[in-house]
C-alpha cells in the first residue's frame, strides 16, 4: 500500500476508494466516529458536528461524514481536543433536549459514553410541535428535537414526498408541514421512516403499545419477513417478553439497519404499523364452520377443509366450473400461489384464478 492509495488513520495506513469519505473509511476499518445526523441512505450535510476529526494541515476540525479521503491525508479521530469538542457539543445539545431516558435516544447514549456534562442548565424551548395532528401513527416531540434534519431529508431523498420540512427561523425553527397541517393532509405516506432515522426519539410512534414502552423497557428484536405483500421486506418485531402473561407481546416494529436487508431499512405503513391484529381480541384462533343452525362453531382444520371442499364441489356440480373463482394472496409464498392455480385449473377445471399482487 502506497501513500498515493492510502490515508493515515490514527497513524495506521489504510486504503480507500475514490469518493469515500473519512467516515466511510473509518467505519470499514472499525474505527468509531460518533454521528447523529448521518445515515448511509442520505446525502451528508454535516449538521450535527458530532463527527469532527483532526486532519493534518487543517486549522479547524472537519466533519468526517462530508470530507472525502485524499491520498496522503493524515486523520486523527481521538485526541484531547476532539474529546473536549464532543463533550461540550453533547452538553449543549442536552441544554435544549428533554433528557429523560428513552429507547432509541442516541444523543443520551453518546452523552453517557463520552461523559458529557449534564449540569449546564436548560434553554427555553421556542420550537413548536403539532399536538393536534389527527394522524394515528407519527408523533413529533419538539422537546427532544436537535434539528439534525434526518427526518426531513429521509422524507425528501428516500421517500420523495417532501411532507415535512424545517420551518421557521432561528430558535423557532422546527419540524412541520405546510401551514402546520396534519400529515393526513400532505403527501405523507405514513411509512414511519422519519421515526427510524431520528437519533433522539423526537419522531416517535403514536400507537398506544409503543408509547407505553417508550421508556427503557427490555425488548427483544425478532427478525422476520413482512407478509403484507410479495416484496419480502425484513423487519424487527420488538417484543416485550414479560407482557401478555409471559407469552410476550409485539409492541412496535423497527426496520433493520440500512444496507443489511433487501429493503435497505425501509418499510411501508402496513409493515411498520399494522401489527395490532396479532393480539387483537377479535382475531380468530380456531377454524369456524357454519352448522345447520346457521351459527359458526369451532372446528378442527380437517373439518374446516372438508367443509370448504364440499362447498366448492357443490358449486361446480350445480353451476359448472366457471362459476368458481380463486383469488390467492401475496402473503403466501410463491409455491403456495402455484398450488392455488393448480387447484383451480387441474382439480376444478377453471382458469378463473388471480393473485392479489399482480400488476
Amino acid at each position: 500500500m502506497t501513500v498515493e492509495t492510502s490515508i493515515a488513520l490514527n497513524d495506521r495506513a489504510v486504503g480507500f476508494t475514490a469518493g469515500e469519505t473519512i467516515l466511510d473509511v473509518a467505519n470499514r476499518e472499525g474505527v468509531e466516529i460518533p454521528t447523529l445526523c448521518h445515515d448511509p441512505r442520505l446525502d451528508p450535510v454535516g449538521a450535527c458536528r458530532t463527527c469532527l476529526v483532526e486532519v493534518e494541515g487543517e486549522r479547524r476540525m472537519l466533519p468526517a461524514c462530508m470530507i472525502q479521503a485524499r491520498a496522503g491525508m493524515e486523520v486523527r479521530t481521538e485526541s484531547p481536543r476532539i474529546e473536549r469538542h464532543r463533550r461540550s457539543l453533547l452538553a449543549l445539545y442536552l441544554c435544549e433536549h428533554e433528557a429523560r431516558a428513552g429507547v432509541g435516544d442516541e444523543l443520551l447514549e453518546l452523552a453517557a459514553r463520552y461523559e458529557a456534562p449534564t449540569d449546564w442548565g436548560s434553554l427555553e424551548l421556542y420550537r413548536t410541535g403539532r399536538p393536534d395532528d389527527r394522524n394515528r401513527y407519527v408523533q413529533f416531540d419538539p422537546e427532544r428535537c436537535i434539528l439534525c434534519a434526518c427526518c426531513t431529508r429521509y422524507c425528501d431523498e428516500v421517500e420523495g414526498v417532501n411532507a415535512i420540512a424545517l420551518v421557521g427561523r432561528g430558535a423557532e425553527t422546527t419540524i412541520s408541514t405546510s401551514d402546520g397541517s396534519s400529515l393526513l393532509d400532505t403527501t405523507c405516506e405514513l411509512c414511519g421512516g422519519c421515526i427510524d432515522v431520528c437519533p433522539t426519539g423526537a419522531m416517535t410512534e403514536k400507537l398506544p403499545l409503543a408509547l407505553e414502552h417508550r421508556e427503557v423497557v427490555p425488548l427483544d428484536a425478532v427478525r422476520t419477513t413482512c407478509n403484507y405483500c410479495g416484496v419480502g421486506c425484513q423487519m424487527d418485531l420488538m417484543v416485550d417478553r414479560a407482557a401478555n402473561e409471559g407469552r410476550g407481546r409485539v409492541v412496535k416494529v423497527q426496520s433493520p439497519p440500512p444496507g443489511t436487508t433487501t429493503n435497505d431499512g425501509n418499510l411501508c405503513v402496513k409493515g411498520r404499523f399494522a401489527y395490532e391484529f396479532i393480539d387483537h381480541a377479535d382475531r380468530l384462533t380456531h377454524p369456524l364452520v357454519r352448522g345447520k343452525d346457521g351459527e359458526l362453531h369451532e372446528a378442527t382444520w380437517a373439518e374446516a377443509l372438508s367443509a370448504a371442499a364440499a362447498g366448492l364441489q357443490g358449486v361446480r356440480a350445480r353451476h359448472g366450473s366457471d362459476a368458481l373463482g380463486f383469488v390467492s394472496s401475496s402473503r403466501c409464498t410463491m409455491e403456495e400461489n402455484y398450488l392455488v392455480q393448480k387447484l383451480a385449473r387441474a382439480v376444478f377445471g377453471t382458469n378463473n384464478v388471480h393473485q392479489c399482487a399482480a400488476t
